[in-house]
């Protein structure tokens, strides 16, 4: 189907914010046939929310986006999947935390939606491209035969952890009009340039469908089952307190536990089987390594040997040092060379070398 899209036309995924309208004003300049869609993706009817500028979701985004393409002279569609963002996004951050697992639905978000289903928009609309907000740099290496995705200019802006889900058949068709950005203040010049009333927009939030950031609210609410009180308990198994239920908790935890020790306590794993939350010192909640499943490969298909790179265990991280060795059940193995804070199963760990992205894989538990 490749052949018969046009490689001058890109669907830009446009979500009334700065970053997708100035990815818009560089695609035009590059002489590019820009379509922007915003995919309707949640709904929330408080008023809060709709009236929220940060929302990436709300309704007053859609209308953003709706009136920013019209001042660049950009046609404008919303396409509704609110469907798929529940089956595939929403339900699977619930199950996640029924797990006891601490999910990043960024991540599935990107996966699903902004790279499979936005790209499948494009192609029925002729387009070849579709292109995000994302900071990000891509571009083919002949040499590996590999479309590469690579940090972009802006360190403190770099979005590639949340990345690097990307196939390579997706990246073929995908465009990062911001990675050679060096600020976000930049962006903004650009968007201020433009006169538009977005401008000076708040960054979204991180969770679109939970804006007031309240999770166990949101959890409590959508799941369809009860959340049962359980114990705290200590890393020998002893019984320390009650707690009110394990999606309150994620690993490394401190405050709001409920209940006072005389000392720091920290959240060190949640058993979701036995229903216990184990808490221990600080230096319990640091490890040595990890072990993680699902992995996608884009700088490699699939690791074959022991390797070494950087990676990081959550997006706000730092990389560090690392070896990466393969397991027999298509796990990996990740041992850092320091040990890492609150290793979290259900986040991802993201691999790097040079500044490229070599894959990343969903953490399943942590090696002490």
């Amino acid at each position: 189907m490749s052949e018969t899209l046009d490689k001058k036309k890109v669907v830009v995924g446009m979500s009334g914010g700065v970053d997708s309208t100035v990815a818009v004003k560089v695609l035009l300049d590059q002489g590019y046939e820009v379509i922007g869609v915003t995919m309707k993706l949640w709904d929330d009817e408080s008023e809060n929310y709709i009236m929220e500028e940060g929302g990436c979701c709300s309704l007053s985004s859609v209308e953003d986006a709706r009136r920013v393409a019209s001042e660049m002279g950009v046609p404008f569609y919303v396409s509704n999947m609110k469907k798929e963002f529940k089956d595939k996004v929403i339900d699977y951050f619930i199950d996640e935390y029924k797990k006891g697992r601490t999910p990043n639905p960024c991540i599935a978000c990107n996966k699903y939606m902004k790279f499979d289903d936005l790209l499948n928009l494009a192609k029925k609309l002729g387009a070849y491209y579709v292109a995000t907000g994302h900071y990000a740099k891509r571009y083919y290496d002949e040499e590996s035969d590999r479309y590469i995705l690579e940090r972009s200019k802006s360190d403190r802006k770099d979005q590639t952890y949340a990345l690097y889900n990307i196939t390579q058949e997706q990246l073929k068709h995908t465009l990062f009009p911001l990675g050679d950005f060096e600020s976000k203040e930049d962006v903004r010049k650009v968007a201020e340039e433009l006169d538009l009333v977005i401008a000076n927009k708040p960054d979204s939030q991180e969770i679109c469908f939970i804006p007031d950031d309240d999770y166990p609210r949101f959890l409590e609410e959508n799941m369809d089952t009860k959340v049962k009180a359980g114990n705290f308990v200590d890393t020998k198994g002893n019984v320390l307190g009650k707690h009110k239920g394990i999606i309150y908790y994620t690993i490394g935890q401190r405050k709001g536990l409920g209940i006072t020790f005389g000392k720091p306590m920290y959240v060190v794993e949640i058993k979701a089987s036995t229903n216990e939350v184990v808490l221990g010192d600080n230096k319990e909640v640091f490890s040595s390594g990890l072990i993680a499943d699902d992995f996608n490969g884009i700088l490699i298909d699939a690791f074959d040997k022991e390797y070494k790179c950087k990676a990081k265990i959550r997006y706000s991280a730092k990389e560090a040092d690392c070896t990466v060795i393969p397991l027999n059940d298509g796990k990996i193995k990740v041992m850092f060379e320091d040990m890492q804070r609150a290793i979290t199963p259900g986040q991802s760990v993201v691999m790097y070398k040079d500044n490229k992205v070599v894959g990343g894989a969903i953490i399943v538990a942590k090696i002490d």
